[in-house]
């Protein structure tokens, strides 16, 4: 079969297959597993098991690595760092010396039981984090504390994956170099990645997002990568360790979350690809010749895996239905551990044999994972009503409360009012050299277009409660407006509108909250100006105000004819002159007022 006939079979299996799943609330990640095991040798046979396969879908866990590396910014990590490194360091550690302790007990090695403690420690980072944003308990005291032990976890995935191959047997066969040598080679790559990173990625990126094509940018996202993952895995390395360097040398930059979107796409595909060819190479046979050994190793390790987290959630002071909510969510063996047993066996840490079990396993406990949150919920439901959390248990959304498309003059004095009250916000700016003018004066800006629904995605658009629309161009402008009323309908906009015309344009998106650009500068400056000539600044203000009130009635009357040039004359014409007159009654009103106060 040629690869495009491939590619075709590919498709056509993630496309019947994973909305399924996803409808049926079992993820996706479980669906591209089914995917793979139904079009693989052992299922319908539509693909055969090919090495160039392996290795396309193994760059996208390279790009997943690399994205959470461009997430794991230091501030978040230091905000939360008691509950990521307390409890999700103790989880890691403890459950792997559970799990591995029972391998070694089996008869396994010492390097193989430690790297399968570690594999198995890790949970589905993919499957949790949509399980709970589904139900929507990632606020909740159980979902923070699963949330920081999966970012512990994922952070954890960069060394054991540098560790595994420096266990194995092939790496010490090799004879190049001795052990030592070869860390110092290691450590060597990584300083070199870690200090050429700092200095020359700002200054690439932005001279490349000064060119001002989008696909440009694109590519130098997936050079970086490549190149970083390349470098590493020269040095004998992970390609995800480099990648995920690369990722967070980036975290803070300004172009984190354009670089964030620009790959999305990518590592999604990719990602989705290397989840089918893991599906295909699962060993169903072993479920059929050993169905009470298989069993008990699943049962085994959700039961261990739910122990250790329960007990150290109760440690942690979390409240026992908390602590049993939150075992259950990690129960799971993760994604990651695809990738450790993979390099495992490369390294001669494991055997194929091995590696058929231990993926099996991880896959029906992920399989499993969602009935038994349903048995959950029964038995929680039967047991004892939910309780309201108390008013202290409120955790603090760190999710930015408000998003500014366009950092110019307009959107600047937003950012500086939100930033006097210490309210976060995220702002967008599409012009590489306008984000490095303001960061010279402490601004915080990211670069990228903020029509995208990537970007906007990346942004925390999904989170945020408010959206200010400051984009000077017109049509990005409306492009935003268009995007973010479609997949965000719920986020409060407040728009910036270059004139009349644009305004109309807004509120046919149906956006209420439109700032024309001048018109609240014009009329304080009228107002300045009566008083200038004489009038008190009341008379001056109320004259604005009923000005401001009168503009803004007629703006949305009119709005049904503004495509009608007569029409609209007409009406302007009868608006100034019920203007004039409006004010003509307010001066006779004032002038009879002393004469009504002498009577």
């Amino acid at each position: 079969m040629d690869m495009l006939a491939q590619a075709a079979v590919f498709f056509a299996a993630a496309v019947f297959v994973v909305p399924i799943f996803k409808r049926l609330g079992l993820g996706a990640v479980l669906g591209y597993l089914i995917a793979g095991a139904a079009i693989g040798p052992a299922g319908l046979s539509l693909v055969p098991d090919s090495e160039t396969l392996h290795h396309v879908a193994e760059f996208g866990v390279v790009l997943l690595l690399f994205i959470i590396g461009l997430e794991l910014q230091p501030a978040r990590l230091w905000t939360m760092r008691n509950a990521v490194f307390g409890l999700g360091g103790a989880q890691v550690i403890a459950t792997a010396m559970v799990l591995g302790g029972g391998v070694a007990a089996a008869g396994f090695r010492p390097d193989a039981a430690l790297v399968i403690g570690l594999g198995l420690a890790l949970s589905s980072t993919a499957f949790a984090l949509q399980f709970l944003a589904e139900r929507g308990e990632l606020p909740t005291r159980h979902g923070r504390a699963a949330f920081a032990i999966l970012l512990f976890q994922d952070v954890a995935a960069i060394p054991i994956l540098a560790l595994v191959p420096l266990m194995g047997a092939g790496a010490a066969a090799d004879g190049e170099l001795p052990p030592w040598l070869a860390v110092g080679r290691v450590i060597g790559v990584i300083a070199v990645v870690v200090v050429g990173g700092h200095f020359l990625l700002r200054p690439a990126l932005r001279a490349i997002a000064g060119t001002g094509i989008r696909e440009l940018f694109t590519a130098s996202a997936l050079l970086i990568v490549t190149a970083t993952a390349l470098l590493m895995d020269l040095a004998g390395v992970s390609m995800a360790l480099g990648a995920f360097l690369a990722g967070m040398l980036l975290a803070n930059s300004e172009y984190r979350h354009e670089l964030e979107a620009d790959i999305e796409p990518f590592k999604g595909l990719l990602l989705g690809l290397f989840f089918i060819t893991v599906g295909m190479g699962l060993n169903l046979g072993l479920l059929v010749e050993q169905p009470l050994t298989m069993t008990a190793l699943v049962v085994g390790l959700l039961a261990a895996k739910a122990a250790v987290a329960y007990l150290l959630a109760r440690g942690w002071a979390l409240d026992p239905r908390s602590a049993k909510d939150m075992a259950i969510t990690v129960a799971q063996g993760g994604e990651f551990a695809f990738v450790i047993f993979a390099v495992a066996v490369t390294a001669g840490v494991l055997t194929g044999a091995q590696e058929d079990i231990l993926v099996l396993v991880v896959s029906l406990s992920m399989a499993l994972s969602p009935f038994l949150a349903l048995a959950n919920d029964a038995l929680t439901r039967r047991i004892a009503p939910k309780p309201d959390a108390p008013s202290f248990e409120a955790i603090p959304d760190h999710e930015p409360r408000v998003i500014i498309a366009g950092f110019g003059r307009f959107g600047q004095i937003v950012g500086r009012m939100l930033a006097a009250r210490k309210i976060p916000f995220t702002a967008l700016d599409i012009s590489a050299e306008h984000v490095d003018f303001v960061k010279r004066f402490g601004n915080k800006v990211y670069y990228g277009d903020a029509s995208r629904l990537e970007l906007l995605r990346a942004a925390g658009a999904e989170h945020a409660k408010v959206f200010v629309l400051a984009i000077d161009d017109v049509e990005a402008n409306l492009r935003t407006a268009e995007t973010v009323r479609r997949h965000f309908p719920r986020l409060t906009m407040f728009a910036r509108a270059r004139n009349r015309q644009h305004a109309y344009r807004l509120m046919d998106l149906g956006i209420a909250n439109i700032q024309r650009e001048t018109f609240a500068a014009s009329l304080e400056t009228a107002r300045d100006v009566l008083v200038a000539i004489g009038m008190t600044f009341r008379e001056a203000d109320r004259t604005m105000q009923r000005f401001r009130a009168h503009d803004e009635r007629r703006l949305n009357e009119h709005a049904g004819f503004r495509d009608d040039q007569k029409k609209m004359e007409t009406l302007v014409k009868a608006a100034t002159r019920e203007l004039e007159e409006m004010f003509e009654r307010d001066a006779a009103e004032e002038a009879a007022a002393p004469e009504r106060r002498v009577e």
